[in-house]
C-alpha cells in the first residue's frame, strides 16, 4: 500500500534533524515529545505551512517541498485539513458561513449552494444540526471545534492535520473532538496529530516520539487493544515523560 504522506530527512533551522516518516491510507498518527521538541514545527513542515530547510515531503505523487508558495497553497486547500488548538474562526460570521468559506475559495462563487449543501450535511453528521446561523461565541468549545472539523474536510481533503486539536478544551468536550476524529479516521481519513495528551494518542494507530527534533521511538497500537491507554503510559514513562 502507497504512503498518502512521505517525509523524507526533514531539517529545519536546527528544530528538526533529518524526519522520515510515513502516513499511510486510514491511518491516525500521533507526534508526542516534550515541550520545545519541534511537535508543531514538524507539523507545520510537513504541510507546507512553513518552509523546510532541507528534504522532501511528498502528498501522493506531488512533492509538496518542490512547488511555490502559490502552488502550496492551493494545494492545501484543495487536498489538505487543518484543525488547530486556538480554533481561527471569523467572528463576524456564522458557524456555517466558516465552513463555506474555504469551499467557494476552492470550488469558486457558483458553486456556493453546493458547497453550502455540504456544509450542512457534514454539520448534521457532526453533531451541530440546528447551530447553523449561531456565531462562535454562541457556542461550546467543544462545538466550535466539531465546526472547524466541518470546516477542514468541506474540500474532502486526502489528509487532515490536527495541533493539539483537544488542547483548549475541557475534559467532555476534547472526548466528543477525538470521537469526531476517530470516526472520521475509520471512515478512511488519513490523521497526523499533534499531542501532549496520552489519553488522546491511545487512540491512535501509531504514535511518534520526537526529541530534541529526532524520532527516537514509535509505538503501534492495536485497535481491539483495550489496554492502549495504559500501554501509552508505561511507554511514555520509560522515556522520563
Amino acid at each position: 500500500m502507497k504512503p498518502v504522506l512521505q517525509v523524507r530527512d526533514l531539517c529545519r533551522n536546527r528544530i528538526l534533524h533529518n524526519i522520515s516518516f510515513d502516513l499511510m491510507p486510514g491511518e491516525l498518527l500521533a507526534v508526542m515529545g516534550p515541550s520545545g521538541s519541534g511537535k508543531s514545527t514538524l507539523l507545520y513542515n510537513t504541510a507546507g505551512l512553513d518552509q523546510a530547510d532541507a528534504g522532501e515531503v511528498r502528498l501522493q505523487d506531488t512533492v509538496l517541498t518542490a512547488l511555490s508558495e502559490d502552488d502550496k497553497a492551493r494545494l492545501r486547500l484543495e487536498k489538505m485539513g487543518f484543525v488547530f488548538q486556538q480554533m481561527n474562526t471569523i467572528p463576524c460570521l456564522s458557524l456555517e458561513e466558516n465552513i463555506v468559506l474555504p469551499g467557494i475559495q476552492a470550488q469558486g462563487k457558483r458553486q456556493k449552494a453546493k458547497v453550502k449543501e455540504k456544509a450542512r450535511r457534514l454539520m448534521k453528521e457532526l453533531g451541530l444540526e440546528g447551530l447553523e446561523n449561531r456565531q462562535a461565541q454562541q457556542v461550546s468549545g467543544g462545538q466550535l471545534q466539531r465546526a472547524c472539523i466541518c470546516r477542514s474536510l468541506i474540500n474532502d481533503p486526502v489528509v487532515l492535520f490536527a495541533d493539539e486539536p483537544t488542547g483548549d478544551l475541557n475534559r467532555q468536550a476534547a472526548q466528543e473532538v477525538m470521537d469526531t476524529l476517530v470516526n472520521l479516521n475509520r471512515q478512511g481519513m488519513s490523521i497526523l496529530m499533534v499531542t501532549h495528551d496520552s489519553k488522546t494518542a491511545s487512540r491512535c494507530d501509531r504514535i511518534l516520539y520526537l526529541q530534541d527534533g529526532e524520532i527516537k521511538d514509535q509505538l503501534h497500537l492495536e485497535r481491539d487493544d483495550a489496554d492502549r491507554e495504559q500501554r501509552v503510559n508505561d511507554w511514555l514513562m520509560q522515556r522520563d515523560w
